[in-house]
């Protein structure tokens, strides 16, 4: 059917403005569309990752539980090295340092809660591991190390766990009054609901006499 003449304007102009745009269009949809892809590529990823690691990190709790040395570090050594980016490379680390810190194996133990405090992609899981490095550092005797581990910057819910090892290595470095200041901070952030970690940490300062 033959076009009346305004149909025949629109459809230059229609002809006009591809010529012009086209190109670009054309790009930007390849391009969304290839975002699109990698997102869809990167979800995945991202759980296949997830579930291979998932297995790997039970098999290391296991090895923990029969105390399995070498089956811990062969797992632990695939969780970093492998899967370095999931949650489950963090809790590896953290369960073998304390694998390793149960017996006396303090330099084992600081490599993993080093590793973690580095690379874990979660805020709580590096606070906790820094909290647990500190505390081997402190065996160490390195005190100021210690200390110095304790003042980086980490979540208010750890406050209260963070001020009473702080206060126990003021007692290792025997500054009494120090440590009476970071044991009653250590009580004052301390929610209700920790009822025992409370009681621990009023029974070490009473020793220091209150």
């Amino acid at each position: 059917m033959a076009l009346d003449l305004e149909e025949q304007e629109q459809v230059a102009e229609l002809k006009a403005w591809w010529k012009t745009h086209g190109n670009f269009i054309v790009s930007v949809i390849l391009a969304a569309a290839l975002a699109f892809a990698g997102w869809q590529g990167w979800r995945w990823y991202s759980a296949n990752q997830a579930a291979q690691a998932a297995g790997v990190f039970d098999g290391l709790v296991k090895a923990a539980q029969g105390g399995d040395a070498k089956a811990l570090r062969d797992s632990a050594g695939t969780l970093i090295e492998s899967y370095p980016r999931t949650l489950y490379a963090a809790m590896g680390a953290l369960v073998a340092a304390r694998f390793h810190y149960d017996r006396n194996d303090l330099k084992a133990a600081r490599a993993q809660l080093q590793w973690a405090v580095d690379n874990a992609h979660s805020d709580d899981f590096r606070d906790i591991a820094r909290l647990r490095l500190a505390a081997v550092v402190m065996d160490e005797k390195a005190y100021d190390e210690a200390l110095k581990l304790l003042e980086a910057k980490h979540g208010a819910a750890y406050e209260s766990q963070y001020a009473a090892l702080r206060g126990d290595i003021l007692v290792a470095k025997n500054q009494p009054a120090e440590a009476r200041a970071a044991y009653k901070l250590a009580l004052d952030k301390a929610g209700r609901e920790q009822g025992a970690f409370r009681e621990t940490v009023r029974m070490r300062l009473e020793a220091l006499g209150g």
